[in-house]
């Protein structure tokens, strides 16, 4: 278990500065060049994804004290303040990422965040009570799915002039 977090926080951190280096290269060719980051993971990572599942109170993070001192209220964030994606979106100029579940318009422009607090790479682990790692994929694919539409109706010069809604 704990070399799957080392792998996991090994891989956030290799995309991450991914993510970072393609936003410092100036010699791409469109100027509003834009990135999305995608956030897949657990307790670590969860912006709030439980909040909105049928789980125990134990698997969510929407009272306080969480969030109390940075947000000064309960974002469904397991700490008082802001996640490591929140620190890597901050650095790469974009918004923090919202749960994938939270309910209303979704946007994906700027990315996502799959997380789950509990979850794990096997479908077993908390099963039915977290969103487990192949779920987070499938929600991936749907995101997917909705920027193929969205960029049949774009030109990719103006893909990201508006948001990409499903």
């Amino acid at each position: 278990m704990a070399n799957f977090r080392l792998l996991q926080f090994l891989l956030l951190v290799h995309f991450a500065f991914l993510l970072i280096q393609s936003t410092s290269q100036a010699r791409l060719p469109h100027p509003k060049n834009r990135v999305a980051l995608f956030i897949f993971g657990d307790t670590f990572f969860d912006a709030g994804n439980n909040d909105y599942i049928s789980t125990t109170t134990n698997s969510q993070a929407n009272f306080e004290p969480y969030g109390e001192t940075f947000f000064h209220h309960p974002t469904g964030r397991f700490c008082d303040g802001r996640l490591i994606p929140d620190f890597i979106a901050e650095h790469a100029k974009l918004p923090l990422l919202p749960p994938y579940k939270q309910p209303g318009n979704h946007q994906f422009t700027h990315g996502v965040n799959f997380a789950s607090a509990g979850a794990g790479a096997l479908s077993q682990t908390y099963a039915g009570m977290v969103i487990d790692l192949n779920t987070q994929l499938v929600y991936l694919k749907n995101v997917k799915k909705c920027w193929s539409r969205s960029w049949v109706k774009k030109t990719p010069t103006n893909f990201y002039q508006e948001p990409c809604t499903c």
